[in-house]
């Protein structure tokens, strides 16, 4: 069977995609009163004209203590016109526009955000050098009607697709996690226990929405934590890929996602399994001040460890999750050319998501259409990564830093 072309149109739950490129989720670090700016619309206008069928914006935090910083969008009724703004302008471009919808949990910052941060546990929240307060059963019914909340907000502000956050150890990967989640009720201990939170929530959304937007999940793969290999999870060890598998089953049984979209890392704990690549260590503790700089710098080797990069480098463990469901899946990790767009689309996967390459060339996926030998320019430095504090960028495209192509360009 001929595998479908990823420039060629897709439907993505009731949605019509003109091909199936999305621009992932990649905080933007442009919204200094947690409001859309100019900035961020002509961010996100630029991906759209760059040739993506949908460009998802994040981080649409569903809670105002649900963000990493004060400084980031929660979905409100203040939020709605500038959201209203930047959805427009995506559409002008002939994209579609999707919300990140998350709650950041023990990542959230409570010293900028002056509210507790909240867990599955008590467990260290470092951004705010504190810990969580353990989510009772009457905040978790709570937590749902919030995401319902957001939801609503964000369909009503013209966005067509909602990616409901279950990555990185953020709220709803916490409570899946078996080393973060030590609760004895019923959402914790066994996994579909662990599991109970994350599907309430993505029934919460789809009883709110219907068919007026796409709904997936982000899912973690593998926290970066322990070993992701067949049964070595367990209490010592973060949510792996058995587990990841046996949840999306539970996902695809509860029939209410339109697709996942697998990802691994932990934005607590091992940021850089996400990323691949150089980390940018020194980067990323000068993005901080005060003691969170001198506790950055002094435990970088190993927060931030050095995963060799290579083109599609999530596939092999996504290619476990694409043989544990037949729902569509979104591939993303390392996305960056033809060759490995029509890689994952020949194993099954239905689109492919990109992320960092579209910071360094906003237009890549147009270039890439008009000529497959097209090949990304993002060298995999990792510097955009420490951006997101001010604003997300490519240091090299922006001139802040050599190009270290450029000898060889002649």
């Amino acid at each position: 069977m001929t595998s479908p072309d990823p420039f060629s149109p897709a439907r993505l739950g009731p949605k019509s995609l003109r091909n199936r490129l999305i621009k992932c989720a990649t905080f933007e670090g442009a919204t200094p009163d947690a409001l859309v700016t100019d900035e961020l619309i002509e961010f996100h206008r630029e991906v759209a004209a760059g040739g993506v069928a949908m460009s998802t914006v994040a981080y649409c935090a569903v809670a105002p203590e649900g963000r990493t910083d004060r400084h980031q969008i929660w979905m409100r009724d203040e939020a709605m016109p500038g959201l209203r703004k930047l959805t427009d302008a995506i559409h002008s471009e002939g994209a579609l526009a999707a919300a990140q919808l998350g709650h950041a949990g023990a990542v959230a910052n409570s010293v900028s955000n002056r509210k507790k941060a909240l867990g599955p546990s008590r467990i260290p929240a470092p951004m705010g050098m504190s810990v969580t307060r353990k989510l009772t059963t009457d905040d978790i019914a709570e937590m749902v009607t919030t995401f319902r909340r957001a939801a609503r907000i964000a369909v009503d502000s013209g966005f067509d697709g909602l990616e409901v956050h279950c990555g990185h150890n953020y709220l709803i990967s916490s409570f899946l996690s078996p080393l973060l989640n030590r609760r004895r009720d019923g959402y914790g201990g066994s996994l579909v226990n662990r599991a109970r939170f994350a599907r309430e929530i993505i029934e919460g959304v789809r009883e709110e929405v219907g068919d007026e937007a796409a709904v997936w999940a982000k899912l973690n793969m593998f926290d970066g934590v322990g070993k992701p290999g067949p049964g070595r999870g367990g209490r010592l060890s973060g949510f792996n890929i058995d587990e990841a598998c046996e949840v999306a089953q539970l996902f695809e049984s509860d029939g209410h996602l339109d697709a996942l979209e697998p990802t691994a890392g932990s934005s607590l704990l091992n940021p850089m399994y996400l990323f691949h690549g150089q980390p940018p260590r020194k980067e990323f503790a000068d993005a901080f001040h005060g003691s969170m700089r001198l506790g950055l710098k002094a435990m970088a080797p190993v927060f931030l460890k050095h995963y060799p990069y290579h083109d599609a480098y999530l596939l092999p463990l996504a290619r476990q999750l694409r043989e544990a469901v037949s729902m569509p899946l979104i591939l993303l990790g390392g996305i960056t050319d033809r060759a490995s767009m029509d890689t994952a689309l020949a194993d099954g996967f239905d689109f492919v998501a990109m992320g960092r390459a579209l910071l360094r060339e906003p237009d890549l996926p147009r270039r890439i259409a008009d000529d497959p030998t097209v090949t990304s320019r993002c060298v995999h430095c990792n510097l955009c990564m420490p951006t997101i504090y001010s604003r997300t960028r490519c240091p090299i495209r922006e001139g802040e830093v050599p190009d270290p192509t450029a000898s060889a360009v002649g």
